[in-house]
Parts: C-alpha cells; structure tokens; sequence
C-alpha cells in the first residue's frame, strides 16, 4: 500500500522501517526533519507538513506523545486532516479513551475519515521484532486494510469494539505493566537490603509463580542501567494518569494504581522522568539512581 506516517520517535521509526521492508510506499513527516531525513535512506519520501504525507495515501498511521500532540498535527494548519482523499487514520499514540472519541469525532465531521485508535504494547523489541501487540477501537469499515499495514510490525491485532476501545484496554495494560514494575523495583530493593545478590534473583524466580516476561527484562536493567531506552517513565506516568482520571468517571477502585502513580511522581521529582522506566528503582536504591541521572544527564547533552 501507499501509506503516511506521522510521528518518527523511538517506536515510529521502527515502525516504519517496518512497513518499507514489508513493501510499502511510506511518505512520513516529523516536526524535527532530521529524524525523517534518516528514513529516507531506507527507501520513505519525505515531506514538508502532515497533510502532505496523508495525501494520496491509503492510509495514515501516527506515533505521538499524547492527545495534544495528535490534536495538533491532525487539525492544526496543514494538518492531517487535510489530506486529499484521507479515509482512515491509525493512531498508535496513547491517551485517555474520551479524548480519543473526541478526536475521532471531530475528523468524521472533518473530512468523513475514520479514526482508529490502536495502542500498542511491546515496546521498541517488539516493533522490530514484529511481535507487538495491539488494541484497536473504532469502527471496523476500514480495519482489515488498515491490519494489514500495521501486520508488519505486529503479532496480535484485536478489535476491542467502539471509538475509545483500544486505548482503554491500553490503560488495562500499563496498570498491569506499571504495577509489576514498581513491584520488581521494591523487590529488587528488599533483595538488596537483605543481603541477597540481586544479580540471582531474576533466575531464581525463573518457572515460579511470580515470573514474568517483565521480571526477565526489567530487572536486569534497574540493576545496570543500559545506554538505550526501552520506554520513558514520564511516557508511564502519563498513561498512570490517564488511568486514574478514566477510573474516577466510571467509578472503578483503584488503590494499588493510585499508590504506583505517586511512587512515579517520586521518581519524576527526582529527576528520572526523563530516564527509562527501570529508573524506578531509584525510589527505593539511592545508588541506582544516581546511575539513571547519568543516563537522563547524557540523553539531555545528546539533544543539545
């Protein structure tokens, strides 16, 4: 297919990538041009606004930070909104399911396209390996040619029902991941201030009850911070929120999501909003955080 991309960050890229090595036409646009200009030596065209790169297309994907930023690049001038011939938008940003319904609202009344809202979980391993999942809401008129652009970087496409779906079991999702992860961060700490070598511990739970794809990955990361982020906690936090706030609406109890949004915010205090989510850590292993605030420290001296 033809598509536009809108959004080349560290899952957009790769997902683009994705899509050229399955055989698609990708026309992408980023507001810093840099990150575009690095696509097109893997085969995209690269263009001057978001309505530029949704025109002509079959489709339009996006990866953004949050509901402002698609809000800005779908309807601001030169927006995605008008695209010529524009029929439907996936959009792979996290935000709150009300927020979505709104956008989606605001384009069919736009320009009749069809917003569907697809969060993904799996991180950037996932998008390169082609195994991520995702949870996709709206309606289902375009869905199966919108599935198969989106088959080249994902293992499990499901059709969770209306406008707002998808981002809602998204929020299910990160309520699960953000818990475990601050679990494994006190754990890791307990295990530390107990004398256990820590560096064992991810193995000895290994095949036990409480195992976990994020126990294998997280831990041995909050013990050695690496040099490549695979997921801001300021991207978690923001999702932690989004729960939180849908939770308050539709009256769901919540206490435990309640106490990990506040432990984040420690972290974001602290100066680890920048830092991966392993950086949780540093809540409770003073000496971890120091190693995150090198990592925040030389990701801010990279950008400058």
């Amino acid at each position: 297919m033809k598509l536009g991309f809108c959004g080349l960050g560290l899952m957009g890229a790769p997902m683009v990538r994705r899509l050229l090595a399955a055989g698609h036409q990708v026309q992408v646009w980023n507001r810093s041009v840099a990150k575009a200009q690095a696509l097109a030596e893997h085969g995209a065209r690269v263009m001057a606004t978001p309505a530029q790169a949704a025109s002509g297309v079959d489709g339009v994907l996006m990866c953004l930070f949050d509901a402002a930023a698609a809000e800005a690049v779908v309807f601001g001038d030169d927006g995605v909104a008008r695209g010529a011939g524009l029929k439907w938008l996936v959009d792979h940003s996290s935000m709150s399911p009300e927020a979505t319904r709104t956008l989606s609202a605001r384009l069919a009344a736009s320009c009749g396209a069809d917003w569907i809202d697809a969060p993904v979980s799996g991180g950037i391993g996932g998008v390169e390996a082609g195994t991520l999942a995702v949870m996709a809401g709206g309606a289902a008129t375009h869905l199966e040619q919108a599935t198969t652009a989106i088959r080249a970087y994902a293992g499990n496409v499901t059709h969770m029902g209306p406008s707002g779906a998808g981002q809602a079991t998204k929020l299910c999702n990160q309520t699960i991941v953000a818990t475990t992860v601050v679990a494994i961060a006190e754990a890791l700490g307990f295990a530390k201030r107990n004398g256990i070598d820590v560096d064992k511990l991810a193995a000895a739970l290994a095949g036990g009850w409480a195992d976990s794809k994020l126990l294998q990955v997280f831990a041995p990361r909050m013990i050695r911070a690496q040099a490549q982020s695979i997921g801001g906690l300021q991207t978690m936090l923001k999702d932690v929120d989004n729960v939180l706030v849908a939770a308050q609406k539709s009256g769901a109890p919540m206490p435990l999501t309640g106490a990990v949004q506040q432990t984040l915010r420690i972290a974001q205090a602290m100066g680890l909003g920048e830092a991966e989510l392993s950086a949780v850590i540093g809540v409770v292993l003073p000496k971890q955080r120091e190693a995150f605030l090198r990592q925040v420290r030389q990701l801010q001296a990279g950008q400058a």
